[in-house]
């Protein structure tokens, strides 16, 4: 099969599940036609791959013909208006079913439905049981009258794509936002001027806590800040302003309460790419500062034990060893004076011990 008529397939498809809001007014161009034209029968049909559609109709009962039987297949492959005057003098419709039995096409006229990128859909055609012609004045309203179907229907595919992105976009906003309230961190966007213009609940909480104040949109966030930290989140803030990001680490103090935070100042950016604002998060890591600061202070005790043990204790430990040395040797005979340098070297283990311990407490 052709691209281009997998292509209009595809198109006749769209147009087959698409849901009319102009409903009322298509079928009132069906009936406007069959009065122009001055016939019993009046069309608007989409053709498929083997099926004619009726889609609105006047004075005809069927909603579907196979597409090898229908005039308006005839129509979409000329791609322009057709009059047949007497079918039963047409080769082409001479032996048609729809011309030897019902409805008992003679005289049939169609103008195509075409889309705005070239498909001809199908047509708007007249039918009459008796033979005859349309005027030029006829031909040109059928014409006319054409070009307003498709007006209308691609109006229709248009509002329901643009339901369908409203649709998606409120899906991807309801997600956006329950990540955005259930995050804990404090999410806040503001505008160039600084004003707030959304926020997130753990920011609230946390400024109502620190600051006993209530945030709200179109506020100046310096408001919410301790006067000697200002000064570095308006840098921060006009940094992101002129494209440049900032993260940082920091602690501050909140009366009785420190706490650290992973800080991030960012251009906040429109579809277009334009900054309008500044993105700003803010990430309470208190208990991993702390868990680390323990690590690196059990390091420092570890460091301490190992040099204790490679060299403090060495020397109350030789010690020992050679007065027990000089015992064995003596036969376990010794002096008093022996013994007193044994009772040091012991006390001066002793201590030494008890330092790890320290350390390790």
């Amino acid at each position: 099969m052709p691209q281009k008529e997998l292509e209009r397939l595809a198109a006749v498809n769209r147009f087959l599940n698409l849901e009319f809001s102009k409903e009322k007014e298509l079928q009132q161009i069906v009936e406007l036609a069959a009065r122009i034209c001055k016939t019993p029968t009046a069309l608007i049909t989409l053709i498929a791959e083997d099926t004619q559609h009726v889609r609105f109709k006047v004075g005809f009962e069927q909603d579907t013909t196979r597409r090898e039987d229908a005039f308006c297949n005839h129509v979409i492959q000329k791609k322009e208006m057709m009059m047949v005057p007497d079918a039963l003098l047409d080769d082409r419709f001479v032996n048609n079913p729809l011309v030897t039995g019902d409805p008992g096409i003679r005289f049939y006229a169609g103008s195509p439905i075409t889309t705005q990128d070239g498909h001809n859909l199908g047509s708007l055609c007249v039918i009459g049981q008796e033979t005859g012609e349309l005027s030029s004045d006829q031909q040109e309203m059928l014409q006319a009258l054409s070009k307003q179907v498709i007006h209308l229907l691609e109006f229709d595919a248009s509002l329901n794509i643009l339901k369908e992105q409203f649709l998606a976009a409120k899906d991807a906003e309801i997600k956006l936002r329950s990540y955005f309230e259930s995050s804990s961190a404090c999410h806040l966007l503001l505008g160039k001027d600084l004003e707030v213009l959304v926020f997130n609940k753990a920011t609230s909480r946390f400024i109502k806590q620190a600051y006993q104040a209530e945030l709200a949109i179109g506020m100046k966030m310096s408001d919410y800040i301790h006067p000697e930290h200002v000064p570095a989140f308006i840098t921060n803030c006009n940094d992101a302003l002129n494209g440049i990001s900032f993260q940082a680490e920091k602690q501050f103090t909140y009366g009785t309460q420190s706490i650290w935070w992973s800080l991030t100042f960012a251009p906040a950016r429109n579809p277009d790419g334009e900054i309008i604002g500044v993105s700003y998060d803010a990430t309470d890591i208190t208990e991993r500062m702390q868990h680390g600061q323990k690590v690196l202070a059990q390091n420092e005790s570890l460091k301490k034990i190992a040099y204790i043990q490679s060299h403090e204790m060495r020397r109350p430990v030789a010690s020992i060893l050679g007065l027990m040395s000089l015992f064995k040797e003596a036969n376990y005979v010794y002096e008093k004076e022996d013994m007193l340098m044994l009772e040091r070297a012991t006390q001066e283990l002793d201590e030494k011990i008890k330092s790890i311990n320290s350390y390790t407490e």
